[in-house]
């Protein structure tokens, strides 16, 4: 039974007895797949839920980077896995079929929004606060002014666009890659290995949503005192939680 259950999971998913597809193919797909099913939804499920780690004595300890590291070089690291998985299959014999047209077009529906988010991230604006004041010429610090601690609305609508276009370019990415296991003929294990890392994933992520690990990110950075101008508007994005201010002690 075992060695028939394994000889079903290694069968391609028509149901052929073999399964053949060209090496720059089958690489593309493989890249594709590191790219979009692993790093770039981690690198949303990081910036989400871990910008506050577990151990972190929030809010006495604020702006803690890991979260920023770990979103910037995941991302990075799908778009080069991208662009390598494009050129191995720039200018290759294309298939028929209303299938293979929607896989590409989805496909670089994704990466048009991978480009654009790449452009967008270096326009959000100068960062501002306690830790990173306007300063002048000779280096004094001016004043707290900036995009993101003022909320200003160029930072605002960098917020709104990051963020529905990376859940856009995941959903795009899921259906493309779907697709791809389909036009390859994938084996069944690997439609199945991927689909339950995605269950995995969307468990987890209701898991932490539940726990209240989707701290807006103004407060992780500059906490909830409402000095912080940023902290009179209400967070960009939903189910985002924010922490009201400590109470002021009894004198």
């Amino acid at each position: 039974m075992i060695a028939e259950a394994l000889a079903w999971l290694a069968a391609p998913m028509s149901g052929a007895s073999e399964h053949a597809i060209a090496p720059a193919t089958a690489w593309h797909g493989r890249l594709m797949v590191a790219a979009w099913a692993i790093a770039a939804p981690l690198a949303v499920l990081l910036a989400r839920y871990y910008k506050v780690t577990p151990r972190q004595r929030w809010p006495q300890e604020l702006d803690n980077p890991f979260w920023w590291h770990a979103h910037r070089l995941l991302n990075y690291a799908a778009l080069a896995a991208t662009a390598l998985g494009l050129w191995l299959v720039w200018g290759a014999a294309g298939r028929d079929g209303a299938l293979f047209r929607a896989h590409a077009l989805a496909g670089w529906s994704v990466a048009a929004l991978a480009l654009l988010q790449l452009a967008g991230a270096h326009l959000r604006g100068s960062k501002g606060g306690p830790t990173a004041p306007r300063r002048a010429a000779d280096g004094t610090p001016i004043d707290l002014a900036g995009d993101h601690y003022c909320m200003t609305p160029r930072r605002i609508r960098f917020e709104r666009v990051h963020k529905a276009a990376g859940y856009v370019a995941l959903a795009a990415a899921a259906c493309t890659i779907a697709a791809g296991l389909v036009l390859a003929d994938a084996p069944r294990w690997m439609g199945l290995v991927i689909g339950a890392w995605w269950i995995a994933l969307g468990a987890g992520a209701i898991r932490l949503q539940r726990a209240g690990r989707c701290l807006d990110t103004y407060q992780a950075i500059w906490g909830p005192d409402p000095a912080h101008p940023g902290n009179a508007r209400a967070p960009v994005g939903w189910g985002i939680r924010r922490a009201a201010p400590a109470p002021a002690p009894r004198r």
